[in-house]
């Protein structure tokens, strides 16, 4: 199973990434975890300075951005 975390305090950009994750997710038919990680301190403890931020499987893929549908399944398939 994937884990995607989706970082940001509730932005509209970070609530954007968040339904473009779970888009991609239902589109691609995968098995996911989708955690909304709305802690500044944590968010801080990883290191990312802007959001929204992005991490698959623990790796920052975006971070001060929100990807497109298109662009996250890619980051999924691994390309």
């Amino acid at each position: 199973m994937v884990k995607i975390e989706v970082m940001g305090t509730g932005c509209a950009k970070c609530k954007g990434l968040e339904k473009n994750v779970r888009k991609a997710v239902d589109e691609m038919g995968i098995s996911a975890e989708v955690i909304k990680v709305e802690s500044l301190q944590e968010i801080l403890d990883r290191g990312v300075m802007m959001t929204p931020a992005l991490y698959i499987d623990g790796q920052p893929k975006a971070v001060g951005r929100a990807p497109s549908v298109e662009e996250i399944k890619g980051m999924l398939r691994g390309q």
